[in-house]
């Protein structure tokens, strides 16, 4: 029996495929033989869980990809969550939703970056890290992805720097002076490491279209959009946002370097022979996002702890 509300359904759906020349009929054929979906293939969990491709035969490795592949996960929601923001015209509403979810995303990663600390054998570490140079964490172009919709491009270069650069035109040349091109420099020269070369190689003309992009068009220039009782309410959201990805998650990164990197008398060099030891913990950088919304004193001492 054909209920009033199923018939309906009929004349929107007959509609919807005639307006593109289309013949519903034709289309409830393929319902009709088509196989009920399935959790598994909905998510191609057979390909997921054979993208792990271990180099070495210590078990913790296969721990050391999954983390790392989860992680780019969240990297891509947060690029979604900020391409829904810079979209269309300024929406407070819209901003504190995704802002949320960012901060979700980023509260879930640094909880679980014990599972890089604590998490694998040292001993298996340091010698399946062997096997992966000059690859690094480093080169997660998804996370300068982040860091350049974020903000001004001339808030990511070093503080001696930036007011040369705050009126520079050329993109293109603040992003040569972006501050993590110092942080992939080999600790006995300072010579570029392959672990740069290859990364800039891949993701510098990607980089510089999206600061064209973004350039306008970032978190900080559409907060700076919004009429002062929205930006008064985002204020805490952003600041958290801030404090998140450039304070709380390179600390925990720095802290994971300690437990398998750090070794009395000297220290073990990264994977990608990286100056780690300057370049991960925060107060070095002094990077954020929002300069404006922190006093003075919360500049001087930032990087310095894990709490607001």
């Amino acid at each position: 029996m054909v209920t009033t509300d199923i018939a309906e359904k009929i004349r929107l759906l007959e509609e919807k495929y005639a307006a593109m020349g289309q013949s519903l009929s034709a289309y409830l054929d393929g319902l009709l033989y088509a196989d009920y979906l399935t959790y598994w293939d909905y998510i191609q969990l057979d390909v997921l869980l054979n993208l792990q491709h271990p180099r070495t035969p210590f078990p913790d490795e296969s721990i050391f990809i999954i983390y790392h592949q989860i992680t780019e996960l969240y990297f891509k929601l947060t690029l979604k969550a900020i391409d829904q923001i810079c979209e269309g015209a300024p929406d407070a509403e819209v901003f504190a939703t995704q802002l949320k979810r960012i901060n979700n995303y980023f509260k879930s990663l640094i909880s679980s970056f014990e599972i890089m600390v604590d998490g694998m054998d040292k001993e298996q570490f340091l010698k399946f890290r062997m096997a992966l140079l000059p690859a690094s964490g480093f080169q997660s172009g998804q996370f300068r992805m982040i860091e350049i919709c974020s903000t001004d491009l001339r808030n990511l270069v070093y503080a001696s720097q930036r007011e040369e650069l705050r009126a520079h035109p050329d993109l293109a040349h603040v992003l040569n002076h972006i501050y993590w091109r110092s942080g992939a420099t080999e600790l006995a020269t300072g010579k570029r490491t392959l672990t740069l070369e290859q990364f800039e190689k891949k993701y510098m003309p990607t980089f510089l279209a999206l600061a064209q992009k973004h350039e306008h068009n970032n978190l900080c220039a559409r907060y700076q959009q919004l009429p002062a009782a929205d930006q008064e309410a985002l204020t805490p959201l952003l600041k958290e946002y801030d404090f998140n990805i450039n304070i709380r998650w390179p600390l925990m990164h720095y802290k994971s370097a300690v437990r398998y990197l750090h070794k009395k008398p000297e220290d073990i060099a990264a994977t990608g022979g990286t100056n780690w030891q300057q370049f991960l913990p925060p107060k070095h950088k002094r990077i954020t996002f929002f300069p404006g919304l922190w006093t003075e004193e919360e500049l001087i001492r930032w990087g310095t702890t894990h709490d607001m």
